[in-house]
């Protein structure tokens, strides 16, 4: 009688919390590989500040490839989380760590030059990982359309704005200087397009938000 009692009472609690456990280790799951995901990101976009700013013809902003790996954020990991690469990383800079090109951090970066453009990678990653997101498949074409609007296009239309008013040149003057760097954020644009459809090929589970590459 001892042994029938113990059996069932032995085996059904353990039972029953294994489940609960996998009911909620699951979403816990998801969250850390999100998190780890979007540190990735976030010093991704930092390394690729290392090889330092590249100014040019007196431009106040410097050429960076940072902005490459803002497209890539928002391609890979989707609006939402490639925003939120980008926050991180903005984040680690105003408390003073100098992860933007040519050693830079702290909040003055927030009140300089380049203001607008640090604002416009936030928007830009979101805007690209939309884009991505909205397309059937992940293509070459599409991958680079998405980064040409939102990761050269976006990213423009706030930075050159407080540029000039920062620097006090006039707003056509700073957007036709602005313009001379326009090629080299194509030839980014067309990185992240190989790279993305190089990695949704390979590792399809890696885009969260797209599950196709053609």
């Amino acid at each position: 009688m001892t042994g029938s009692d113990t059996t069932p009472s032995a085996t059904t609690p353990v039972g029953a919390g294994t489940a609960a456990d996998d009911t909620w280790s699951a979403p816990e799951r998801a969250t850390a590989a999100d998190a780890a995901r979007v540190a990735t990101f976030a010093a991704l976009i930092a390394v690729l500040g290392m090889p330092g700013p590249l100014a040019l013809f007196g431009n106040a902003v410097p050429i960076t490839f940072q902005t490459l790996g803002v497209m890539l954020a928002g391609a890979i990991l989707g609006a939402r989380r490639g925003a939120l690469a980008v926050l991180t990383l903005l984040a680690l800079v105003a408390a003073g760590l100098p992860l933007l090109a040519g050693g830079r951090g702290g909040l003055g970066v927030f009140v300089g030059p380049s203001a607008g453009y640090l604002v416009g990678f936030v928007v830009g990653a979101f805007v690209v990982g939309l884009l991505v997101e909205r397309l059937r498949r992940v293509t070459f074409a599409g991958v680079l359309g998405a980064s040409l609007v939102g990761g050269v296009a976006v990213v423009y239309a706030f930075g050159v704005p407080v540029q000039a008013l920062v620097t006090g040149v006039p707003l056509p003057e700073t957007a036709l200087l602005s313009l001379m760097f326009v090629p080299g954020d194509v030839l980014k644009a067309l990185a992240c397009a190989g790279v993305t459809v190089g990695v949704a090929r390979a590792y399809p589970a890696a885009l969260a938000h797209h599950r196709r590459a053609a």
